[in-house]
């Protein structure tokens, strides 16, 4: 079978898996009916309630009837529900931190109180709920939802089909919990290694395969109506080394550089009909000479945007809340920036009350027209009619647990996520293990890897204990790990973005276990560029993520029960040689 013929029938096999159920959840209405529906109603919205679909919130508690005092702190009500309704919000988004995510029925149970709120109360419109589930490193619902090990392990898949499939299997059970917005994926191309916001949440540094699994993924999310995708951050967040949380970051592409390296992925995500498009916190100078952070500049996200990509969908904002918006401007001026800029969707403004009465004044003042606020319901409307959340915006709550996390999709997700496993050292031939090993010490970053890895190794008749010395390890919890590293016969080390200066005493830990005299298996479970920052250990491997998922491909290409085939998507400089690779863009070996 050809390369084209394997892609195809990935492609109708990842349909399959979410065809049968979509009928439980709503299918997408026809784009004709959809665009009449949004303007028919929009005709009969007031003021206040076309300004409150412009925006997305939070809201605090485990139920829509959940009483909690964050919500009356922040917005003047008690619960979730009440939220809703005071605002006539267009939108809610689901986080950990905001007591929203437990388990995939208590979700769908507090998705349909939300709609119940608004379909009882204002313009009786449904909400689109949402959440960012890129998968990887932003995961926000984990298991027993099925978990996937991100873009960048994707990124050396290589393989479009597994991307649209990942991007099917994860759209279908977010509808389940009844969500219908996903902020994912990112088309950010990581050229910059020392990206701290990025990094893995990318695809490649290559613009043609970030764009290529951009496009898949936008496909797999929204075919068969399943959820919207949010490709983001326009114009590129690539090539920073600032994180736009906390500051303004600047990127100095200038137009042959955006066109070559950024544009691509968003291009490609617009062809395939992403319904909308997030904007980035950053000041791009040599493409626009406002001073504006991109989700304030009309020259971004409407020349640019609309007027030269021809993007004619929802143009939804990052948070509002984010140190990269707020650095110029109050922040009952910052949602009026945003709109005039071009945006449709905003999300998360720092204090809700004050960003809509920003909005309701600049209307009745005259700088804003209700015209302007009528695009941008009428493109947010348009979207929800014609991802069938108007027509059914409730789920069967009875229904998900045969969807989230169901065998199939877990036997899927393993798959995948055993193609993107990357060796990228194997000096002494250590791999594949021969035998098992008898006493195994997995140790590193973080505790949920490192007990995961060592039960992988477990099952498969070795004697595996873990020890996580944390991001930081101290002196001591070195001296812990290279003590029972000699008390064993073969020891993993986990590094966790080692490359950075803050996690530096990683590498000492990597080093010290190295000097043990027993054999070390390293492998970077985030970023692939820690390898190139301890030499000493001849066997690298790299999995792109740290979820169970991620460590159980590591076990079987431990094991030799696969072959590695992860190509790198991005490549490694070697610190040492500044400009240039010490593992280059596509390396990974096998066996």
């Amino acid at each position: 079978m050809g390369r084209k013929s394997r892609l195809a029938a990935a492609t109708i096999s990842a349909v399959a898996v979410v065809s049968a159920s979509l009928t439980a959840i709503g299918n997408a209405a026809p784009a004709g009916d959809a665009h009449s529906w949004a303007t028919r109603t929009m005709r009969g919205m007031t003021l206040e309630e076309k300004v409150g679909q412009l925006f997305v919130t939070y809201a605090y508690g485990r139920t829509a009837d959940t009483p909690h005092q964050a919500n009356r702190d922040e917005f003047g009500v008690a619960t979730p529900a009440e939220v809703v309704q005071k605002y006539h919000l267009g939108g809610v988004i689901h986080f950990n931190w905001t007591d929203s995510i437990y388990d995939p029925k208590q979700i769908a149970e507090l998705s349909n109180g939300l709609q119940r709120a608004a379909v009882t109360s204002g313009a009786k419109i449904p909400l689109l709920i949402s959440t960012d589930q890129e998968q990887g490193q932003i995961t926000r619902i984990k298991e027993p939802a099925t978990q996937l090990p991100g873009n960048m392990a994707l990124g050396a898949g290589r393989s479009p089909a597994d991307a649209e499939h990942a991007a099917v299997i994860t759209g279908q059970e977010l509808r389940a919990m009844g969500l219908a917005q996903n902020f994912a994926p990112s088309g950010d191309v990581n050229v910059n290694p020392a990206n701290p916001v990025i990094g893995v949440r990318s695809f490649s540094s290559d613009p043609g395969l970030a764009a290529e699994l951009t496009a898949a993924q936008v496909r797999g999310y929204q075919g068969y109506g399943a959820v919207s995708t949010s490709v983001k951050h326009f114009p590129g967040h690539g090539d920073t080394n600032q994180d736009s949380h906390e500051e303004l970051p600047v990127i100095e592409h200038d137009r042959q550089q955006w066109e070559a390296l950024d544009a691509p992925p968003f291009r490609a995500a617009i062809d395939a009909g992403t319904d909308t498009v997030m904007s980035a916190h950053i000041v791009v100078p040599k493409l626009d000479d406002s001073g504006e952070p991109s989700t304030l500049s009309r020259n971004v996200l409407t020349g640019m945007l609309r007027e030269e990509l021809g993007f004619r969908g929802v143009v939804v904002t990052d948070s509002l809340q984010m140190e990269g918006v707020r650095h110029k401007h109050p922040d009952a001026e910052i949602p009026v920036l945003a709109l005039e800029a071009g945006a449709d969707q905003l999300l998360m403004p720092q204090h809700l009350q004050v960003a809509i009465d920003g909005v309701l004044g600049a209307v009745r003042s005259g700088r804003l027209t209700e015209q302007r606020i009528d695009q941008s319901v009428e493109r947010i409307l348009r979207m929800k009619a014609g991802r069938g959340v108007i027509d059914r915006p409730f789920v069967d709550v009875s229904k998900v647990d045969q969807i989230v996390g169901s065998p199939r999709n877990l036997e899927a997700a393993q798959k995948i996520t055993d193609r993107t496993t990357t060796l990228l050292r194997n000096d002494a031939g250590a791999l594949p293990l021969r035998q098992p090993p008898g006493r195994v010490l997995v140790t590193g970053a973080g505790a949920s890897p490192t007990k995961a890895l060592a039960g992988s190794i477990t099952a498969r008749g070795s004697q595996a204990t873990s020890l996580d010395t944390g991001m930081k390890p101290t002196p001591q919890q070195i001296d812990q790990a290279v003590q029972a590293a000699g008390q064993n016969d073969l020891t993993v080390v986990l590094t966790n973005a080692a490359w950075n200066e803050t996690n530096a005493a990683q590498r000492d830990l990597v080093r010290g276990l190295q000097r043990s005299g027993k054999p070390v298996v390293a492998v970077a479970v985030r970023d692939p560029y820690d390898a190139a920052h301890v030499e000493e250990v001849p066997t690298w491997l790299t999995t792109y993520s740290d979820k169970a998922v991620a460590m159980e491909s590591l076990a079987k290409a431990l094991f030799g029960e696969i072959t590695p085939a992860g190509k790198l998507p991005v490549p490694v400089p070697d610190p040492t040689r500044p400009g240039t690779d010490r593992y280059p863009f596509g390396h990974g070996l096998s066996w």
